[in-house]
Formats: C-alpha cells, structure tokens, sequence
C-alpha cells in the first residue's frame, strides 16, 4: 500500500505558484504578484485547516462470511464503521490486507448524495480470496480525506484488527479400494458409540443392580433364567495420517514458500477428511508421533484439524517415527525428500492399505517402498492422480 503524500497535485501547484509569485513581486516590485502569492498561501492554510481540524475518529467492527478460508476460496468481509465526533462524509476507506490475502478493500465511506448519520453505523463491504495458508490480520482501517480545494491529503487509522485464518485447500481423492476386513480380520476396533438398533441388543444373564426396565422378556421365557439387554459396542475402522515434518524432508530456507511443502499439507487435510468422511475414526499425527488432530465424524473435529494445518511447518529434529502400536486400517504417510530408507518410515505389519505420498522422491526410491510392500506414488501437481 503506497503512502499518500500530504500535498496533491494540485496542491503542489498552487505552492510553487505562491512562491514563484512571491519571488516575482520581490524581483519586479509589483503588488499584484505578492497579493497572488498570498492568496494562493491562503488557500493552502484553508485546506490544511479544513482537515486537520476536523478529527475523524471511529470505532469499526468486522464480520467475516466464512469462520475458515481454505486457499483459492472467496469470502467477504463485512464491516461496521460507527462515527465517533465529526467524520467528513466523502472520505475514501482502504482496510489493510496482508500478502496472504488478496481482495479490493476500498471505497467511498459516502457515496455523493448519500445521507450520513453520525449516530448510525455505516456498511462497508468488499471480497476477499486466501492466497497462502496461515492466520493472517485484517486491518486497521485507513480513512483518506482531502480538503475542498483538492490541495491536502490526510491519511488516519480508525478501529483496531481482526484476525482470518487461511486453511489448507481441500481436494476430492478416489476412495481407496479397501475392505474392513483387510489385515487378518482385524480392519476393525471397538468403538465408544453403543448401538441403539435391535441388531445391537445382546441378552445377558440379570446381574443385581441392573434396572428392570432392562430385562428382555423374550430372551427369558426362551432361556428360564432372567435375561436383561445388553448393549454390543459397534465396530468403527481406524485410519492413521502421517505428516512427515523432519526438517531434512523439507530442505531449503524457512522463511520462503515451499510449493511442494504446501501440497503435502493440502494432500494430508485432503486424506484425513475423506476417510473420516468414509467412516473411518482418523488420527493425524507428525512424524515424532506428536498428535496434529483426530477425526471422529464432528465437523469441529475437521475445522480444529484445518487450523492446525494452517500454521504446521517443518520443526524439531529428525528421528526415527514411531507408531503406538500397529495401525489396524488405512495408513497413509506424507513425507517430502526421500531415499531408499524404508526403514525411516512407520511400521506397518498390519495395516489395510500403506500408502506413501512423496513430494520429491529421488531416483529408485519409489521403486524400493513398493517393494517393501508400500503403495508409494510421487506427489505431483495433481494430488488425485497420485
């Protein structure tokens, strides 16, 4: 955003008009160029006064129309500006953006005609697109006035900021062609959720303390002995998401945008939502085992996964990943610069379906993972394809 200068055009002008004239009625000895030089200083004071006197203050609020902005989604922005004390109507507004975000953030506070209320709020709206994933800052709001003649600028901050947040984008992946049953029957793990179907109700022998209310009858005149309800835990697949974080994946300089760094993001918010959204009760992990979110069919669960991945960069030092026991379904691990290091990578005896994505495989890698018995696919520009 490029500093408005405190004198116009115009206004530049007229000054060096009132000090050529100025100089000209000392030179010349002529009245008439110093009675010019003073009315063009007049002017100039005038417009000064005009704004500088008045001083405009205000309190502003922004609303947002989404809570999350993945990158490549529009949004707008809703603003509230609520005069404090005189606000000179037909001022532009410009908001501050970050470089994250792009949008068009000014206009008139006032178009011309338009009746202003310094007791009522003004609207102020304008559209926004996330461009790179973090938690960026909107604001504060910048009101630019220029006095009648068109000779002065005044630029003057009012309200304070808002903070957005830019989520990782969110692609449509194949559904993995696999069964629950994989991995020696044992694709399946117990569940909090208890079922309230008839299918889900198991008679068990009464117990003392059980309620009455459960006992089933059926299942008592069939069997002679008292028979209570007993609820069966339902089964729910499990699924595990490995973002691979060690700084030598990711080599090159922190403070620069990695594209291919980023993509392994969006592939790991991508796989994580759609094997939630398949039914799966996802963990998303880093490659120390450090917890990034799980999923357990709650869209907070989703929005609090995304705002993690916003932020997450390559961190800590590198180590030997290791999982807390054998993942029972999918396992999908999303690393950066690899090698024919197998080894480096999570075990996986008795997962359903290991798949590897990789940002920047070297020469031969790929083909050893699969030996190994990976599903290892380059991560290219396209995230479906692999």
């Amino acid at each position: 955003m490029h500093r408005r200068r405190l004198f116009t055009g115009r206004g530049v002008a007229v000054l060096v008009a009132a000090v050529c004239c100025l100089i000209a009625a000392n030179i010349f000895a002529a009245r008439v160029f110093g009675y010019f030089a003073l009315l063009f200083g007049l002017l100039i004071v005038v417009g000064l006064l005009a704004i500088y006197l008045p001083d405009a203050k205000g309190d502003v609020s922004r609303a947002i129309s989404t809570d999350l902005i993945t990158v490549g989604q529009a949004s707008e922005v809703l603003m509230h500006l609520r005069p404090r004390g005189r606000l000179i109507r037909h001022a532009r507004w410009q908001d501050t953006l970050p470089d994250a975000i792009e949008g068009r953030a000014e206009g008139l506070v006032s178009p011309p005609g338009a009746p202003v209320d310094a007791r009522e709020s003004i609207p102020l709206t304008y559209g926004v697109r996330g461009i790179r994933r973090g938690v960026w800052t909107l604001g504060p709001l910048r009101l630019h006035t220029t006095d009648p003649f068109g000779l002065v600028n005044r630029t003057q901050r009012l309200g304070g900021t808002r903070r957005i947040t830019v989520v990782p984008q969110l692609v449509t992946l194949p559904h993995l062609t696999v069964l629950h049953g994989a991995a020696g029957g044992a694709a399946h793990t117990a569940s909090s959720r208890l079922g309230q179907g008839a299918d889900n109700l198991a008679p068990r022998p009464y117990m003392p303390g059980d309620s009455m209310r459960r006992i089933h009858w059926r299942a008592t005149a069939h069997r002679g002995d008292l028979m209570v309800r007993q609820e069966e835990e339902e089964a729910s697949p499990d699924a595990l998401v490995v973002l691979d974080l060690s700084p030598s994946r990711w080599p090159g300089r922190r403070d620069h945008i990695d594209p291919r760094f980023e993509k392994a993001v969006s592939a790991c918010a991508s796989a994580a939502t759609q094997l939630s959204a398949a039914g799966y009760a996802v963990d998303v992990i880093d490659s120390a085992g450090r917890v990034i979110g799980a999923l357990r069919g709650h869209e907070d669960d989703r929005d609090e996964l995304l705002v993690t991945l916003a932020t997450v960069s390559p961190r800590g030092t590198d180590v030997v990943p290791h999982v807390e026991g054998a993942p029972i379904g999918p396992l999908v691990v999303i690393t950066g610069h690899i090698e024919d290091d197998a080894e480096q990578l999570p075990r996986h005896p008795s997962a359903a379906a290991p798949v590897l994505l990789a940002a920047h495989p070297q020469p031969g890698a790929l083909e050893a993972l699969r030996a190994e018995g990976w599903s290892a696919r380059a991560l290219d520009e396209v995230i479906p394809d692999a």
